[in-house]
């Protein structure tokens, strides 16, 4: 079963009318998750020139993410639910392969798709360093994002560049 959970950020909050269409427009994916008990979460934000949409589905064994910005919030709302619709084919069409029948399906459907692969594999040495020198370093790259040693926690964390032009960190922990 989906629920919809449908909230607000950046000071925005959704009118019903808002939390209503994205609820009716998710409701078409229910058949996608007959087994599974599955909270859909909506994030809408506003900024001075778009809307953004998040969608995440946590489900069983994935989950699916996809986000929109468009200048109307309805806009963004259906963009991103196409998105998600498109993640959830190409997943189960994964997850179908696995199945020892579909595959004969799976491969006449995929003959002409270049399926995508790793092709290239880099070793780094991690420098332990603080999160402004992350940023720094990561900014003299000219890269989007920055795998360093965190030198107060002595953890492996990822500093990137977010759509909005402000940093955020991505924090290990082991089990």
């Amino acid at each position: 079963m989906l629920k919809v959970e449908v909230v607000g950020k950046n000071g925005f909050e959704p009118s019903n009318s808002n939390r209503d269409y994205a609820q009716k427009k998710l409701q078409k994916l229910e058949n996608q998750f007959k087994n599974d008990d599955v909270v859909a979460r909506v994030v809408c934000k506003v900024y001075p020139t778009y809307h953004k949409v998040e969608i995440t589905l946590p489900t069983k064994s994935a989950i699916l993410r996809s986000e929109a910005k468009e200048k109307d919030i309805y806009a963004a709302i259906d963009i991103s639910i196409d998105k998600l619709q498109g993640q959830i084919r190409k997943y189960k069409t994964k997850r179908d392969r696995t199945n020892k029948e579909a595959i004969k399906d799976v491969e006449q459907a995929w003959v002409n798709v270049k399926e995508p692969k790793l092709v290239k594999s880099k070793d780094i040495e991690l420098e332990p360093m603080s999160k402004e020198e992350a940023i720094d370093q990561m900014e003299l790259l000219g890269h989007d994002f920055f795998v360093y040693l965190d030198s107060s926690t002595h953890k492996t964390n990822v500093i990137y560049l977010r759509d909005d032009g402000d940093y955020a960190i991505i924090e290990t922990k082991t089990k």
